[in-house]
């Protein structure tokens, strides 16, 4: 079993009244891909921004690769957002600019290289999502799968070792759900990478994961394989799980 590189500790996050987290712990393995799974509004989209310190806490610590994120001064989140590297839920690409552009804007961010080494790696990452020679296009001549492949490209372009996937799969159609679950897959092999996926889509879940955590009621209410967890007591993973699917289970 690989060693935990993140660790939440107790974190409570509220906005104003609402309360997302009142004690959410859990570990995160090296170069494992772990789900996190639940009901909508339950707070997975903010588990991703609390970890990258783009949202902060009321209580509790995250500590990544040995250090306390909320300590970090801002060279240390700078350095730590060129470790954990995020895609997020609609790709985010800035419309105003050519893949190629997107592609390299974090490269500049930091340093990458130069104008030369960043054309190469542009074209590097591009041919790991599948989408070789479109570094002149603009977001607006993508589809919705194209842009979350080019956003997927600049999430890695900065060699992280860890990715953060916000609703990878969202809006898409089966073909596309298919070719981002394959993409998953295949970057955590060929680059090593530790990867977080947030998703509701079961597909996704029992495709790409190898562990899975649940979020329920403020709080991490399973986390196991998902082996583990089709064999879960917890009522409401089951409900979950199972509705996913399209199954009713007149025993729940």
């Amino acid at each position: 079993m690989a060693e935990p590189i993140i660790h939440f500790q107790g974190v409570q996050k509220a906005f104003g009244d609402k309360v997302i987290f009142e004690d959410l712990s859990m570990d995160v393995r090296r170069g494992e891909t772990l789900t996190i799974i639940g009901g909508s509004g339950v707070g997975k989209s903010v588990c991703l921004k609390l970890l990258i310190a783009l949202l902060r806490p009321n209580a509790g610590k995250i500590v990544a690769f040995g250090e306390s994120v909320y300590d970090m001064n801002e060279a240390g989140l700078i350095g730590l957002r060129k470790r954990i590297s995020m895609l997020f839920q609609g790709a985010a690409l800035f419309d105003s600019m050519s893949v190629e552009e997107n592609i390299k804007y974090p490269l500049n961010v930091h340093s990458w290289g130069t104008e030369g080494e960043m054309d190469k790696r542009v074209s590097e990452v591009l041919d790991l999502v599948d989408m070789p020679g479109v570094q002149k296009l603009r977001p607006a001549e993508l589809s919705g799968g194209m842009k979350k492949r080019v956003g997927l490209a600049r999430a890695i372009a900065i060699q992280p070792e860890v990715i953060l996937y916000d609703e990878p799969t969202t809006g898409l159609d089966p073909i596309n759900v298919r070719r981002i679950n394959g993409l998953i897959l295949s970057l955590q092999k060929k680059l090593g990478v530790t990867s977080i996926v947030v998703t509701h889509d079961m597909d996704t879940v029992f495709t790409v994961t190898d562990r899975l955590a649940l979020v329920h009621e403020g709080r991490i209410a399973f986390a196991g394989t998902p082996e583990e967890a089709e064999k879960s007591d917890v009522r409401y993973l089951r409900e979950f799980i199972q509705g996913g699917r399209g199954v009713l289970d007149e025993d729940i």
